[in-house]
C-alpha cells in the first residue's frame, strides 16, 4: 500500500466571484468598503512600526473609466505579494506578525481584493515595503480568468504604500464613476480614523485630464503624485471626519444637541426629538440612539446604523435593541463585535447578548427618567410613543407602574389615565375588546359607569398584567367587564309593564331562538338606543366550536366534542324606553314585526363592532325585504292569507294621536 501524494485544490476565481457577489456579498457596491478596509488594515499594520506614518487613503477615478486606490500604508514586499494574493482567503493579518492584535484590523476573511472582480475585469496592484525600504517595489496584475502575474520594479520611484487600479467590467462603469465613487466611500468611510478623499472635478465646467493607460510604469508614479496633489482642475473631497460626531467636544450640551441633531438629519433624514448616549465599555461600543419625531407602528423599524472599527458594517443591521424600541434609530461604533462574513450583519455570540442587554437598558433608563420628569418632552413623547411605552409596560414592572400614571385611555368618561380612573371610581374596568367596549359604552356613559376600553394594541395584555397583580398600587381593583356590570345599568321594567309585554317578548324569543339569542326587556338610558346585544367570550367560543364540530368529519367531529360545554345564550335587550321598541311590542305578531325583531338584532351586531357573517347578512337582507314590502303595501305586524300585508294604516295613526314613530299613551 503506498501513500496518496498529497494534492492543493484548484480554486475557480469565476466560482469564487460569483460566490461573493450572489451570496456573501449584497451586491456590487461593497467592493469599495473592501478595499477601504484593505487601506486601512494597511495603514494599521505599518503604524505598528512606524507610529508617525502618514495615515491618507486617495480616491482617484479617471478618465478612462477605471479607479484608483492609493493607501500609505505598510506595502508589500515580492515574497508577501507571491504568498498573500496568489491564494485565496489568506490574510495578512493572520500571517505576518506585525506586533498589533488582531482586533485591530477590520478585516477577517483575507477575501477583499477579490470583492473589487465583482465590478472590474483586471486589478492591478503597485506596492512597496515600508518595513523593508530596500526592497524594490512589486506590480501585482490578476485577471478574472484566474490568471496573474508579479514583477519587480526596481527602478520605480514608488513611496511606501500600495496602489490598486481597477479596470471596470463591461456594463458595470457605473460602479467606479466618480460621482458613485464619492457617495460609496462618503457611506462606507465616513467615520474612518485616517484621511479618505475623492478626487473630483472642480465645478460642473471641469472635466478630468487625460491619463494614460499604465502599461509597465507603475501608477503611482504618473497617476497620483507623491505630494499628493489633485490633477489640475481637480480638488479632493475630504469624505471622512477624524472624530464620531458623539465622541467630539463641544462648548456646551446644548451645542452638542444641535450637533447631533443635525447629523441625524444628514444620516437619517429626520430632525429627533431627543438623543441619547450609548456606551458598553467591555465591547468598546459607543454611539448614540436619535427618538424618531413621528409614531411608527410596532415592528415597524428596529433597523440601526452600525461601524466596527469606524467602519460601515450596515445601515440597516437588525436586532440590535428590543422590539419594544421602535421609538428609535442608533448610530453605534464597536471594536469588540464580530461580523458575519459578509461584514454586513453582527455575529452573534455572548458579547453580542450582553452588548443589546446593556443598550436595551440605557434606552429603558432613559425613557424612564424622561417620563418621570413631567416635561414638555415627556408629554410630546407619550403623545407621540405610547405605543412603545405600553409594549416596554408589558415586560417591565417599573415601567408598568408608570405607564398607569401616566398612559391615556379611551374610557366612557373621557380620555383618562389608569390611575385617574381609579381614583374617580375606586377601581378599573375594562372591555378586552374593542367590539365589548363599543357594545357598552353608550349604556355605560348614559348611566355614569366607568369602563376603558382595553380593544387597542397592547392594552387588554397590560390591564390583564395589572389585573393578576391584585388591588393595591393606587388603582384599587383592575378586572375586566363582566356580566353583572351591565346587569346594574339595564334596569328592569315594572311589574306591570312585564306582564302587558309578556306574549310579545315570549313570541319575539321565539324568533330569534334560531340565532342562540334569547330575548330580554329591560329599561336603560340612552332611550335613542334601541337594544343591546350580550354575551360572553366562553359562549362565543363554545358556539364556534360547536358549528366547526357540525362542518368536520366523524373523527374531527369527535376530538371536537371533548372541548364542547354547554354556552350560555346571548341576549338581545330590548331598550322599554325606546318608542321604536314600544311599538314593536305592541304591533300585533306575524312576519313584519319578526323582521323588526331581526333588525334590531342585525343592528346590535353591528353596533357591537363585530363583522356580519354570511348568516347575519342573509337576515339582515330578508328582513329589509319584509319591512318594505309592507311599507310599500301600507302594511303593518300581521300578514293576510293573500299575501298582503295587514295592521296599522295610515288611519289607525292618526287614531292613535300622532305618526307611528311617536310614544302612544
Amino acid at each position: 500500500m503506498t501513500d496518496a501524494a498529497a494534492r492543493a485544490f484548484q480554486v475557480d476565481l469565476h466560482g469564487v466571484v460569483d460566490l461573493l457577489a450572489r451570496h456573501l456579498y449584497s451586491g456590487p457596491r461593497v467592493y469599495l468598503r473592501e478595499l477601504l478596509q484593505n487601506g486601512v488594515d494597511a495603514i494599521t499594520a505599518r503604524r505598528a512600526v512606524d507610529p508617525g506614518c502618514p495615515a491618507t487613503v486617495r480616491l482617484r477615478p479617471l478618465a478612462d473609466g477605471s479607479l484608483l486606490v492609493v493607501d500609505s500604508g505598510v506595502g508589500l514586499t515580492r515574497a508577501e505579494a507571491e504568498e498573500l494574493l496568489a491564494t485565496v482567503g489568506r490574510s495578512s493579518k493572520r500571517d505576518l506578525d506585525l506586533g498589533v492584535g488582531r482586533e485591530e484590523f477590520l478585516g477577517q476573511f483575507g477575501i477583499g481584493l477579490l470583492s473589487a472582480f465583482m465590478v472590474a475585469d483586471r486589478i492591478e496592484l503597485v506596492s512597496r515595503s515600508a518595513r523593508d525600504p530596500q526592497a524594490p517595489a512589486v506590480r501585482w496584475r490578476g485577471h478574472a480568468d484566474g490568471s496573474y502575474d508579479l514583477v519587480e520594479l526596481p527602478d520605480a520611484d514608488v513611496p511606501p504604500g500600495s496602489t490598486v487600479r481597477l479596470r471596470p467590467r463591461r456594463d458595470l462603469e457605473h460602479w467606479l464613476a466618480g460621482e458613485t465613487v464619492a457617495a460609496l466611500a462618503a457611506e462606507f468611510g465616513s467615520l474612518l480614523p485616517v484621511d479618505v478623499a475623492v478626487e473630483v472635478p472642480l465645478g460642473s465646467g471641469a472635466s478630468a485630464a487625460p491619463v494614460d493607460e499604465v502599461a509597465d510604469a507603475p501608477p503611482a508614479a504618473d497617476a497620483l503624485p507623491a505630494d499628493g496633489a489633485p490633477r489640475p482642475g481637480h480638488a479632493w473631497r475630504r469624505v471622512s471626519e477624524p472624530e464620531a460626531p458623539w465622541a467630539r467636544a463641544y462648548p456646551d450640551e446644548a451645542a452638542r444637541a444641535r450637533a447631533l441633531a443635525r447629523y441625524c438629519e444628514q444620516t437619517f433624514g429626520f430632525t429627533p426629538l431627543a438623543h441619547v448616549d450609548l456606551a458598553v465599555p467591555l465591547a468598546g461600543v459607543s454611539g448614540v440612539a436619535f427618538v424618531l419625531p413621528a409614531a411608527v407602528p410596532p415592528g415597524g423599524g428596529g433597523s440601526h446604523r452600525v461601524y466596527l472599527k469606524r467602519m460601515l458594517l450596515g445601515a440597516r443591521v437588525e436586532g440590535l435593541l428590543p422590539e419594544w424600541a421602535f421609538f428609535v434609530r442608533c448610530v453605534i461604533d464597536a471594536s469588540g463585535l464580530r461580523p458575519t462574513a459578509s461584514r454586513e450583519q453582527l455575529y452573534t455570540d455572548e458579547v453580542l447578548l450582553a452588548t443589546q442587554e446593556a443598550l436595551a437598558d440605557a434606552v429603558r433608563s432613559w425613557t424612564l427618567r424622561t417620563l418621570e420628569s413631567s416635561t414638555a418632552l415627556a408629554r410630546q413623547f407619550v403623545a407621540t410613543h405610547h405605543l412603545a411605552v405600553r409594549s416596554l409596560a408589558l415586560t417591565d414592572d417599573t415601567m408598568l407602574d408608570l405607564a398607569a400614571r401616566i398612559l391615556p385611555y379611551e374610557t366612557t368618561d373621557g380620555t383618562l389615565t389608569l390611575a385617574e380612573v381609579a381614583a374617580e371610581h375606586g377601581q378599573v374596568v375594562y372591555a378586552p375588546t374593542l367590539e365589548e367596549y363599543k357594545r357598552i359604552a353608550p349604556v355605560a356613559r348614559a348611566q355614569g359607569v366607568a369602563v376603558v376600553n382595553a380593544g387597542y394594541v397592547y392594552d387588554a395584555d397590560l390591564l390583564a398584567r395589572l389585573a393578576a397583580r391584585g388591588p393595591g398600587r393606587g388603582l384599587g381593583e383592575v378586572r375586566p367587564l363582566g356580566a353583572g356590570d351591565i346587569a346594574q345599568v339595564l334596569a328592569p321594567v315594572t311589574p306591570e309593564r312585564e306582564l302587558a309585554t309578556l306574549d310579545a317578548v315570549r313570541a319575539g324569543g321565539e324568533v330569534l331562538r334560531p340565532l342562540d339569542t334569547e330575548l330580554v326587556l329591560r329599561t336603560f338610558e340612552p332611550a335613542e338606543l334601541p337594544a343591546v346585544l350580550l354575551h360572553d367570550r366562553d359562549g362565543d367560543h363554545q358556539r364556534d366550536l360547536r358549528a366547526a364540530m357540525a362542518e368536520a368529519d366523524d373523527v374531527w367531529s369527535d376530538v371536537l366534542a371533548g372541548f364542547a360545554a354547554p354556552a350560555a345564550a346571548r341576549q338581545l335587550v330590548l331598550n322599554d324606553a325606546s318608542t321604536l321598541v314600544r311599538d314593536l311590542l305592541d304591533a300585533p305578531p306575524g312576519e313584519v314585526t319578526a323582521a323588526g325583531l331581526r333588525s334590531l338584532y342585525v343592528s346590535a351586531l353591528l353596533l357591537s363592532g363585530e363583522p356580519l357573517r354570511a348568516r347575519d347578512a342573509e337576515l339582515m337582507t330578508g328582513s329589509m325585504s319584509v319591512l318594505l314590502r309592507a311599507g310599500l303595501r301600507g302594511g303593518g305586524g300581521g300578514v293576510r292569507a293573500d299575501g298582503g300585508a295587514a295592521g296599522w294604516t295610515g288611519a289607525d295613526d292618526e287614531a292613535a294621536g300622532g305618526p307611528a314613530g311617536e310614544e302612544r299613551a
